[in-house]
Parts: C-alpha cells; sequence; structure tokens
C-alpha cells in the first residue's frame, strides 16, 4: 500500500482530511507541528486519538516552535489576546502565524522523502476560513514547484488539499459520510479544556454544525 504524510494538527478538517485520505487508499503516515501553539497540549491528545482510530503506526512529532519565538500572532504570543470571532472580518487575522504552512510542509516534505511517501495531505480551506494567505491553493502549487526543485530527482511529490473548495458544513457532512472520528477532534484557539466557544475557529465550527443542521459531538 503506497504511503501519504497527513498533516495532523489534531483539528476537525485535518481529521476530515485523514478519512479522506484513508478511503482514497493509502497507508496513513501522521505528523504533528507543535509550532508553540496555545492549545498544544489538547492538540497533541487529539492527534495521539485520531490516529489510534485510525491504527496509524508512522507518527511524528516535529518541534517548530521557533514560531512562537518569532510571534506575532494570537495563537503563539501570549501577550496577544485571541479575540472574539468576527466571521465578517475581510482583513487577515491576528490568528495568522506568519508563514506557517511553509515551515509545516517543509517537514512534511522531508519526512514523505525518507519514507518514499508521494503524496502529502493538508486540510487547508480557502472558501470558509480565516482568510489566512498559506491556505490558498496557488500557494500549495508554488510549494509543489519548490519540492520538484529541492527534492531528488526520483521524488515526486503531489500536495492535495481536499477541503480547499468546501464550506465548514461541507467539511462537516463528508466527515460523516466517512465516519470520521470529529468527536476526537480539537478546534479551540483559546482553551485546552472547554471550547470557548467565541474565537474565529469556535464560531467557524459552529456556524457548520449549525448549517448541516448537526450537534457538535465535542458539546
Amino acid at each position: 500500500m503506497t504511503k501519504a504524510v497527513i498533516l495532523v494538527s489534531g483539528g476537525m478538517d485535518s481529521c476530515v482530511t485523514a478519512a479522506m485520505a484513508k478511503n482514497d487508499g493509502y497507508e496513513l503516515c501522521f505528523l504533528h507541528l507543535n509550532y508553540g501553539q496555545r492549545t498544544e497540549n489538547r492538540e497533541l491528545k487529539a492527534f495521539h486519538n485520531i490516529a489510534d482510530f485510525y491504527d496509524v503506526k508512522d507518527r511524528l512529532i516535529v518541534d517548530i516552535s521557533h514560531l512562537a519565538q518569532i510571534g506575532g500572532s494570537c495563537l503563539t504570543d501570549h501577550m496577544i489576546d485571541v479575540p472574539t470571532a468576527d466571521l465578517e472580518n475581510e482583513e487577515i487575522p491576528i490568528s495568522y502565524v506568519p508563514f506557517r504552512n511553509a515551515n509545516i510542509l517543509s517537514a512534511a516534505t522531508s519526512w514523505a522523502e525518507v519514507l518514499g511517501a508521494n503524496t502529502l495531505y493538508i486540510g487547508a480551506i480557502e472558501e470558509d476560513s480565516s482568510g489566512y494567505p498559506d491556505c490558498r491553493r496557488s500557494f500549495y502549487d508554488a510549494f509543489e514547484k519548490t519540492i520538484d526543485e529541492g527534492t531528488k530527482p526520483d521524488t515526486h511529490l503531489k500536495i492535495i488539499t481536499p477541503l480547499i473548495e468546501l464550506s465548514k458544513k461541507e467539511i462537516i457532512l463528508a466527515g460523516n459520510a466517512l465516519n470520521a472520528p470529529i468527536n476526537l477532534s480539537w478546534s479551540c484557539y483559546e482553551s485546552d479544556d472547554i471550547p470557548c466557544g467565541e474565537c474565529d475557529s469556535c464560531a467557524l465550527r459552529a456556524r457548520g454544525f449549525d448549517q448541516a443542521g448537526m450537534t457538535d459531538p465535542i458539546l
């Protein structure tokens, strides 16, 4: 069975992405990145719970907490408050971690090359996200070219973004159809105990479940 590296934060989107990769017939290899985020302990617990659900043997946890030293985001800098959700905001929010996904993809590419995997899955979303510039498909197309330029001649990696054009409602419905363990996921930016219900991530998740006519299993 061909291996694929799945970027798994422990959130709902990465959980559903893992379910899609499994449905595509890949052997799942889970990668989790600690970038100094507020809720890392809870996210790591969710990562392992989802990995256990899929009986994932290949798991890698990489520390890129230099992003917390760099700062510039409320997710990594405790001096910056996590704002109350504003889903109508068209500006890049303070929760954006500068160039985070490039750091994540670099680690994923290195591991995939060693594993002999030819596919990376990441649960990035354009349509119904917080407006992060590194969640656009154009970014991943450009990064694929970087991978081609910077890896061995026999390394051919595709970056799969199965959620990129989906809304949260559609992600939830797709996950439900694939029996994804959404109940094991964690989305809150602020709390690692009870979801705050007020940050962008909680609000997007809540709106998605409401539009899908379903109850969030973690509440």
